[in-house]
């Protein structure tokens, strides 16, 4: 048939990334890495509560990012990222990627009481009813949470990168040679030793009860931490109750310095109060959530993951393998 004309397939594959209201400063430096500019998206909240989003572009075709921590407010987060992917969905987006750095609800994934619901199974379904097809989380609280999925789940971690910035400062002479990393639980030591083999320091436990929620006795110390730098390790720093008793535990044994290290620093309530309280003299986070207003800057040192979320989202956008990123090292439970 003469005078037919072939269609360009040069630009038949498109990456897009939005970021909702809790993690604008993420997504912005997670498109600043990929090289591109971060999705134009109306986000806004009516007198009554209402969540409204509307996409500023056509995303028809896309493979669209969608970053997202559903922290404070948590509910209000979920909402609208629930929100923007039934938008999304609803404007033929080719594939809907939610970029979930802290995933909330997580601790609530089994029932610990009768009656008691698995809130992070909720939460899944809830994602897979409004329509994402794949989710990208880093550092989850259980390992189970991937499996209240029947769509991909890819894993990230932090702490390749937080032992990173340890082993730097025991190499400039910040940090003495003799480390110790301790874990506030026992559920946390796979994770600790992990840890520890990067520093090639020691491991010490703690063993802990919970009278009540968000409420945390240690009972015993498991390990050598005498004459050693202390480095408690954990994914969340909440009210910070077990990490500051922890910090008492181990310097009352003998530790000449404390210091901490989470991926997630939630700090809800009376939490920088406590760390500034405690014998830590450094707490070190990543930027999977926004730090409150008026945390004092010498006592925290955040980390961004702008560089890890962005070559998993390329690596996804090119079907290529997430685990190469961490070799093979990013299930930690």
């Amino acid at each position: 048939m003469s005078g037919s004309s072939s269609i360009d397939r040069s630009d038949s594959k498109r990456l897009m990334v939005f970021a909702g209201r809790s993690s604008r400063v993420l997504g912005e430096r997670i498109t600043a890495r990929l090289g591109i500019e971060l999705g134009k998206v109306t986000l806004k909240t009516f007198a009554n509560g209402e969540v409204y989003v509307r996409y500023e572009e056509s995303i028809r075709g896309a493979d669209v990012f969608l970053v997202q921590s559903t922290c404070r407010p948590v509910n209000d987060s979920i909402m609208e990222l629930l929100i923007m992917i039934d938008a999304a969905k609803l404007a033929s987006a080719h594939r809907i990627n939610a970029v979930i750095p802290w995933y909330g609800y997580s601790r609530q994934d089994k029932k610990s009481a009768p009656r008691e619901p698995i809130t992070s199974k909720l939460v899944a379904e809830l994602l897979q009813a409004a329509g994402v097809d794949r989710v990208l989380s880093m550092d989850l609280h259980a390992g189970q949470v991937q499996g209240f999925f029947s769509v991909p789940v890819d894993h990230m971690t932090a702490v390749p990168m937080l032992a990173d910035h340890f082993l730097e400062r025991r190499f400039a002479g910040d940090l003495p040679e003799d480390l110790v990393v301790v874990s506030p639980d026992a559920g946390r030591a796979k994770l600790a030793n992990h840890f520890a083999e990067k520093l090639g320091a020691t491991l010490a436990v703690l063993t802990k009860q919970r009278p009540d929620h968000n409420e945390a006795e240690i009972t015993l110390l498991i390990g050598d931490v005498e004459g050693r730098a202390a480095i408690l390790i954990d994914d969340i720093i909440d009210t910070a109750g077990t990490l500051c008793a922890g910090a008492r535990t181990v310097r009352d044994a003998g530790a000449t310095r404390v210091f901490a290290a989470a991926t997630h620093g939630l700090l809800s309530g009376r939490a920088t109060e406590r760390l500034r309280e405690s014998p830590i003299e450094e707490v070190v986070i990543t930027d999977t959530v926004s730090l409150p207003e008026g945390v004092p800057e010498d006592l925290f040192r955040v980390l961004s993951v702008d560089r890890i979320l962005a070559d998993s989202v390329h690596s996804v956008f090119c079907d290529e393998s997430v685990s190469n990123i961490f070799a093979g090292e990013n299930q930690l439970f």
